[in-house]
């Protein structure tokens, strides 16, 4: 029995930036056995390790050769590749190029009584040792890097320097070069607790010999390894750590060997706003802030360090430093600002361009306060509510120009709640600034108040509005302005799904409002070409939200296609569709073949004035219901009331399934005929304002 093996490969570099390491650790999960397979080498579980300075694949089970392989392909039939003398024709040689074998070497074959060519490959059994070289090279060139670099005089690119290569098989080294280098048996060990050459004498024990070296392998290893140390000060303090994901992630992947330590800084500096300090700590240093019991941010932060333990106090120290000259700063910002109103900061905004055709963000603001005062009227807010939103959208870019913010670009909007309430700004005005960029995500809480949506949504629509005016609207999968993510926190608003209050304005009328604000501020661009393509923007991420929520496709086409244009009223039409049919489904699909049938023989040509003269009884019964339907649907649809208006087309069943049952439309009788397809189209006609219905029909 032939003996199995293990593979061990490492490429050893300079510190990979945290996030590309993550990736390209998933790449490597997936291509490494997919090239061991695709070279026919036969091995059992791969596993991928990385650290920030490394990344290993280790392989068990490697095979000493691959199988021996016998491809066999069929080819034209006989009649085809030979011609009357037995001769091979140009198929049959171009069959057996194609193929990599001789002409002479096909082989005829009868399938279900015809003969065929085949041609036959043996392919021999090869020396996994003599493939392994282009296979581990091939790991090397495959990853995908968001960015790579080249060093030195060399010309490969990798996302960092590559410094050193082990290609083991067993006790054997196996050749792989990339850059200069030449693989062999000497990894490294953490760059403090264990520099230099570390052997590894064997495959299997390249894991045991960086672990050794005070090296954890594992992006999971290191992640549980400051878990634990976080709880273990949670315990020791009574505090709270925040271990936001993305942080988080980038902290483990910027340690080889995690140490968690706790630091502190003076009580003083919590005086300052929490989101300047937590924004510090978080995304400027990866430190983690702790919360008290009572979950008010306490003066002490979680470090984890990639230094020795021994020098705990060391590293605590220099850390404490570093916050106290963040905070410090903070704070003189902080302060700094408040000597000023608010208000002061507004003129300054015309030194920050918004977009370079667009002009500047104080031009935005005239154009936000404008679209607010619209958006209050259309959802009907009392003088008071109206007077505060058009002062939180003349204040709510006011904190871009502020110090805090220059420094701490994430606290943007916050900044300003804080700054309007030392300004003397009510209570509402400050929070609506504080919200107006919420919700900044899916699933983000929307602005609390109707207020605060006014202004949120007067924000978010000018900047959709004005990108799509200048042609910068998302593009396939590129979107760099977060257009679909303001869409959809604008529907959210909209919608008021899982919120106190809706915003109910008209989103067509608000697009209208917009735009004017623009050709009114000297922008040149196609008014209609831009308010359709701004409307249908809407409409498809709309379409998203409603599939997503699990509705059929059918209903959402049927919806479309009568042009609703507000994405309130065509989710509502949606939702209604989907329950009615759902309650009475036989009742419903009889209903739209009955609309489908009569929408494929009307002639809308004739119009939909009826001779009731010429009408027999069945057809009156159907003209009568049809008269009445009309008006019942149309004051349902104005009283935006969707189930009220599918009720009344539901009376529409039964006197048009007599009608089709009973009436022969395409009556020899030309005058009969077109009487009938005129109380066909008025039939359709109730329908053309609802959905269409005939994309509901069952089909066959």
């Amino acid at each position: 029995m032939a003996s199995l093996h293990t593979l061990a490969f490492e490429i050893g570099t300079e510190e990979i930036p945290a996030f590309d390491l993550d990736q390209a650790t998933k790449q490597l999960e997936k291509m490494a056995p997919e090239a061991l397979d695709a070279a026919r080498i036969p091995h059992g579980a791969v596993e991928v390790y990385s650290s920030p300075r490394r990344l290993i694949v280790l392989a068990h089970d490697v095979a000493d050769e691959t199988e021996a392989l016998v491809e066999e392909h069929k080819g034209p039939s006989a009649k085809i590749a030979f011609d009357a003398e037995g001769n091979p024709t140009k198929a049959a040689s171009g069959f057996a190029r194609g193929k990599g074998v001789d002409v002479s070497a096909l082989e005829l074959r009868e399938v279900d009584g015809t003969p065929y060519v085949y041609a036959v490959k043996n392919i021999p059994a090869s020396p996994v040792r003599e493939l392994l070289p282009g296979v581990l090279e091939g790991l090397i060139t495959g990853i995908s890097w968001p960015k790579s670099c080249r060093w030195g005089v060399r010309t490969e690119y990798f996302s960092r320097p590559v410094r050193w290569l082990v290609a083991l098989l067993d006790d054997e080294v196996v050749p792989v070069e990339f850059a200069g280098l030449t693989s062999g048996r000497a990894t490294r060990g953490h760059r403090v607790l264990a520099p230099g050459e570390h052997e590894v004498a064997t495959a299997s024990q390249l894991i045991d010999v960086v672990r050794a070296a005070f090296v954890v392998p594992s992006q999971a290893e290191r992640e549980a390894a400051v878990r634990a140390g976080v709880a273990a000060i949670e315990e020791r303090t009574g505090a709270r750590a925040e271990l936001p994901a993305k942080t988080l992630l980038e902290v483990v992947n910027l340690c080889e060997y995690p140490t968690v330590l706790m630091g502190t800084f003076d009580e003083e500096f919590l005086q300052v706003p929490e989101e300047i300090i937590v924004d510090a700590m978080l995304m400027h240093q990866r430190y983690f802030p702790l919360y008290d019991a009572e979950g008010k941010l306490t003066n002490h932060f979680i470090v984890v360090s990639n230094g020795d333990p021994k020098a705990a106090d060391v590293i605590t120290g220099g850390n404490e430093r570093v916050v106290r000259a963040r905070l410090s700063d903070a704070k003189f910002f902080y302060d700094e600002d408040r000597k000023r109103p608010l208000e002061s900061y507004v003129e300054k905004l015309d030194t920050v361009v918004f977009q370079e055709q667009l002009g500047t963000v104080r031009a935005k603001t005239d154009r936000i306060v404008a679209l607010a005062d619209h958006l209050a009227a259309a959802a009907g807010l009392s003088e008071g509510d109206a007077a505060d939103a058009h002062r939180a959208a003349f204040l709510c870019k006011a904190d871009l120009v502020t110090n805090a913010v220059v420094e701490f670009t994430s606290v943007q909007g916050v900044m300003g709640a804080y700054y309007a309430e030392a300004s003397g700004e009510n209570e509402q005005v400050a929070r609506a600034i504080g919200d107006h960029y919420r919700p900044r995500f899916s699933g983000d809480e929307p602005p609390a108040s109707l207020v605060g949506k006014v202004v949120a949504t007067a924000d978010k629509l000018d900047t959709i509005c004005g990108l799509f005016a200048v042609g910068q609207g998302p593009t396939g999968s590129s979107d760099p302005f977060a257009l679909r993510r303001s869409a959809l926190g604008i529907l959210t608003m909209l919608t008021g799904e899982g919120q106190d209050a809706a915003l109910e304005v008209s989103l067509v009328d608000a697009i209208d409002a917009s735009l004017d604000a623009y050709e009114k501020g000297g922008i040149d661009f196609d008014r209609a070409a831009v308010r359709a393509e701004v409307i249908d923007f809407f409409i498809t991420r709309t379409k998203v939200m409603v599939r997503d929520a699990g509705n059929g496709a059918d209903t959402i086409d049927a919806v479309l296609a009568v042009g609703v244009q507000e994405p309130v009223e065509f989710i509502r039409r949606v939702a209604a569709l989907e329950t009615a049919r759902a309650e009475e489904q036989e009742a419903f699909d009889d209903l739209a073949t009955a609309y489908a049938r009569a929408n494929n023989l009307r002639d809308a040509s004739l119009g939909i004035e009826v001779d009731e003269s010429l009408l027999a009884e069945v057809e009156h019964a159907l003209s009568c219901a049809v008269v009445q339907a009309e008006g019942r649907v149309s004051r349902a649809l104005e009283a935006d009331d969707y189930p009220a208006a599918l009720a009344e087309l539901a009376s529409l069943r039964k006197p048009v399934d007599l009608f089709f049952e009973r009436i022969m439309v395409m009556d020899e009788d030309e005058a009969l005929r077109a009487n009938r397809l005129r109380l066909l189209n008025r039939f359709v006609a109730v329908f053309e304002n609802v959905a269409d219905f005939g994309k509901m029909a069952k089909q066959g």
